[in-house]
């Protein structure tokens, strides 16, 4: 039997969790807009704040009736407990996740409900993979961990391009780089948060700084080891683009995500297989002083953040806040535009084209979000209970998903 079949008397198939922050938000403008007909699909929002969740259904819901509301807390387990007893499925949007996410994870898998959000937080997944894998397997819970702009593009990607490998050219990719091509789309205030909430752990906890170091924290313990060393932090040059490529920020979480499918995959993609991330910044002169300048600005940048003072006085004040972002028409102009090289094992290149029709950290996002809960709750998965990734738990299903309703187009160059 599917785990989807044996979840069948629950009384919805999705709660948005946080529906009134930003991104919550969105996620609800979304399930009310593109599934406002579909009887099929049996969704309710969740939160502490009643008064802010009712206005949120009353500006993104069209509806006459109108979505249920559950009142939780992020910290009062019995109230996540009644929550997520009554669901499929839980979609969170609360971060940062190391902060409100590890007791909505740890209620999901007590009653065997899936579970997906969009974080980024590397150090708080194998948190979760140490403490929570045993049981999410016994329970039947599918815990799926970054399906926003962190990491389905990376993660589907590298899935798509290496099936086709397999089928049309008979072969296994050696390696593949993404590259970002261009990215436009406001700043997110939860990103921004996650990242200062890492910072601050490694500063109490220099232990996390070796986790969050290793190209391999993420996979299943004794398979955390490989051929790829740590992220790009300088200027590089790519031959197969002839461009330079600086560090890519997210390649942190996305690398790792990707590796870790790998693992799941039981090594589909090969033992040897090799995945990097990074930025094309141009190419001659320019392209390199461009890369230079990158790297060292993100390695300033972190070590500013570092220090409080600095921190308190000239980051904060510049940067969104959780729940801050992009408006409507920035998020409607943004886009992102990514490129997969494979390298094949006799050496041939195939070239991988990814793009996004909405800014990558909530346009995007959002949409990847909500079609990957829609994926848990309705398509017929054979995944089993455990901790997942993106393409290691939906496959196919979650890559029609984004091209046919997220506006993600795999085009082969």
């Amino acid at each position: 039997m599917l785990e989807n079949d044996i979840k069948e008397d629950r009384e919805f198939d999705i709660i948005v969790w946080g529906a009134s922050g930003f991104t919550g938000q969105l996620v609800v403008q979304y399930l009310a807009t593109k599934y406002s007909t579909d009887a099929m699909i049996k969704w309710a929002i969740g939160g502490r704040n009643r008064t802010k969740l009712e206005k949120v259904l009353i500006e993104k819901q069209k509806q006459e009736k109108l979505p249920e509301i559950i009142i939780a807390d992020s910290h009062d387990r019995a109230t996540l407990d009644l929550m997520t007893a009554r669901t499929k499925v839980i979609l969170s949007t609360v971060g940062p996740y190391a902060k409100y996410g590890s007791d909505l994870v740890e209620s999901c898998i007590k009653n065997g409900t899936d579970y997906c959000d969009l974080t980024g937080e590397s150090q708080w997944i194998r948190r979760m993979i140490d403490k929570h894998e045993d049981d999410a397997k016994k329970s039947g819970a599918r815990i799926v961990m970054s399906c926003g702009f962190d990491s389905i593009p990376s993660d589907i990607g590298v899935y798509y391009l290496t099936e086709y490998a397999r089928a049309q050219h008979a072969q296994s990719c050696a390696s593949i780089t993404m590259l970002v091509r261009a990215i436009k789309g406001g700043a997110s205030g939860g990103t921004v948060s996650s990242i200062l909430n890492i910072i601050d752990e490694v500063r109490e906890d220099r232990s996390i700084a070796g986790i969050l170091a290793n190209p391999y924290t993420l996979n299943p313990v004794n398979m955390r080891q490989g051929p790829d060393s740590k992220d790009q932090n300088g200027a590089i040059h790519n031959r197969e683009a002839n461009v330079w490529t600086a560090p890519f920020l997210m390649a942190a979480i996305n690398s790792r995500i990707v590796r870790r499918t790998n693992a799941l995959l039981n090594y589909q993609y090969g033992k040897e297989f090799r995945y990097a991330e990074a930025t094309i910044t141009g190419s001659g002169l320019k392209g390199w002083l461009s890369a230079i300048t990158i790297s060292v600005g993100l390695k300033l940048s972190i070590i500013a953040a570092a220090i409080p003072a600095i921190r308190r006085i000239i980051i904060e004040p510049k940067v969104p806040k959780p729940g801050e972002g992009p408006t409507s028409e920035e998020q409607e102009n943004g886009y992102f535009n990514l490129l997969m090289i494979a390298k094949l094992t006799d050496g041939q290149i195939l070239r991988l084209r990814i793009k996004g029709d909405r800014d990558p950290g909530y346009g995007s996002t959002s949409k990847m979000l909500a079609e990957s809960a829609i994926c848990l709750a309705k398509d017929k998965l054979a995944t089993r209970g455990g901790i997942w990734t993106p393409a290691a738990a939906m496959g196919n299903h979650l890559l029609q998903r984004m091209r046919n309703n997220a506006g993600l187009t795999f085009d082969l160059e």
